[in-house]
C-alpha cells in the first residue's frame, strides 16, 4: 500500500472514529431526554388521575345538592 493510500485511508478512519463519537454522544443525549420524558409522561398521568378523581368528587356533591335542593323545593 502506498503512502498516500495510507495516509487517505487514516484520514477516512480518523473522520469515521469522530462521527462515531458524535452519534455516540447524541445517543446518550436522546436517553437522557427519552428518560426525563417518560419521568414527566408518569407525572403528568398521575396527576391527570388526581384530577379526575378531585372532578367525579365534585361532580357527585354538585348533584347531592341538587338532589336536596329539589327535595326543599317540593317541600315547600
Amino acid at each position: 500500500m502506498s503512502a498516500a493510500a495510507s495516509s487517505a485511508l487514516d484520514t477516512e478512519l480518523a473522520r469515521l472514529t469522530r462521527r462515531i463519537d458524535e452519534l455516540l454522544g447524541a445517543l446518550e443525549q436522546l436517553r437522557e431526554e427519552n428518560h426525563a420524558l417518560k419521568q414527566r409522561h408518569e407525572s403528568l398521568a398521575s396527576e391527570r388521575a388526581t384530577l379526575l378523581q378531585k372532578n367525579e368528587q365534585v361532580r357527585a356533591r354538585v348533584e347531592a345538592m341538587i338532589g336536596r335542593l329539589k327535595t326543599l323545593e317540593h317541600g315547600a
